[in-house]
């Protein structure tokens, strides 16, 4: 027994990394429940010249770094990762890769938020007023962020890329429920098929979670299998169906009883994304989507808001903040709001001799 080991420990309590070994960066945070590792050191220089052509070669040459910090040991199946790059756009104060369990996003409205919530906190943006402002470059466009103290709280919000609805009441086999089931395809910065809960005998809520997800992939593999409405009006790298979200109908909860005008929708979706990841947060750019999908539906006008709950309760407050023309598409575009907080932060080694240095899965 060593009689110093206490005092040994008190002095040197941090480990220094090998010199052949990668050592990666990160401050770890979650939306409403929704992880995030935001990655600041580490990753190569990579020369590219966009943020789809840096995403597209991070894909082809370097995947095994977001397997290392996604995957176990260091991570889990439902973990989400942003990668804080230089801006590619002249009018962006920075660009972001999201990732996760099956690869890249084309967009995450809980990194957004996370990440101009964490800028006014560590000091990357000036804060005037107790508001501050930024663009975020993500693969699907600019994204508006904005952020705001009050009561001593940050709520960050951000103004979506257009989002615009490609199907409305369309049907797909699943072949678990042994029937068909009516789905709607909306675009929010990444393509969801948008189905009403009642459809599918299950609660929204956490003890579902195994289930909903289980279900959630099938839909989303049957709906690739037989739909040709997942297509992005200008860019092939972003027509791809990122997910399944389950929905609620909207209620209506009455604000201010004097004015029938006043009034804030409510209700509680379930996003299965990736390869079946649930979704802890109401998902910002799925919520986009619904802002398409109910303006459209003539559920909600110019300005309206709807509160949407999560799988654990927590809230994303949506509104339609804009109309606009997309290409072919009569879109619109949405600002998100909600609140991130900080977890950590991480440090990260990958020494050259471990056999599970990039990471594995088991679900």
């Amino acid at each position: 027994m060593s009689s110093n080991f206490y005092q040994r420990f008190s002095q040197q309590s941090y480990f220094k990394a090998p010199v052949d070994a990668l050592t990666i960066k990160a401050i770890d945070m979650h939306t409403g429940g929704e992880p995030l590792r935001v990655i600041t050191q580490g990753y190569p220089d990579i020369k590219a010249d966009s943020l789809l052509d840096y995403r597209r070669i991070l894909k082809q040459d370097f995947d095994h770094l977001r397997t290392a910090i996604m995957f176990e040991p260091r991570g889990h199946a439902d973990m989400y990762g942003a990668l804080v790059l230089p801006p590619f756009a002249d009018k962006a104060d920075c660009s972001v890769i999201f990732m996760h369990n099956e690869g890249y996003s084309t967009m995450c409205g809980h990194a957004v938020i996370a990440i101009m919530t964490l800028a006014m906190q560590i000091d990357w943006v000036t804060v005037i007023d107790n508001q501050a402002t930024m663009v975020i470059e993500a693969p699907c466009g600019l994204i508006q962020a904005k952020g705001e103290i009050i009561d001593g709280q940050i709520q960050a919000s951000f103004d979506c890329v257009p989002s615009f609805v490609t199907a409305i009441d369309q049907s797909v086999y699943v072949h678990s429920l042994k029937r068909e089931i009516q789905y709607d395809l909306a675009y929010g910065g990444a393509f969801y098929a948008y189905v009403d809960a009642s459809q599918i005998g299950l609660e929204l809520i956490g003890k579902n979670h195994q289930k909903l997800a289980a279900l959630g992939d099938e839909i989303k593999r049957a709906v690739i299998a037989s739909s040709d409405a997942i297509t992005h009006p200008f860019e092939a790298d972003l027509s791809f169906l990122y997910g399944t979200i389950f929905v609620e109908a909207p209620l209506v909860h009455q604000v201010n009883d004097e004015s029938n005008e006043d009034k804030l929708l409510e209700s509680r979706n379930v996003c299965i994304f990736a390869d079946g990841e649930v979704d802890r947060s109401p998902t910002g750019s799925g919520v986009s989507g619904r802002m398409a999908l109910h303006h459209q539906k003539q559920e909600m006008t110019l300005g309206q808001s709807m509160k949407i709950q999560s799988i654990i309760g927590s809230a994303f407050i949506g509104k339609v903040t804009q109309l606009i023309d997309y290409g072919p598409h009569q879109a619109v575009i949405p600002t998100i709001t909600g609140n991130a907080d900080v977890c950590g932060n991480n440090e990260f080694i990958i020494q050259t001799g471990d056999p599970l240095k990039h990471g594995f899965l088991l679900r």
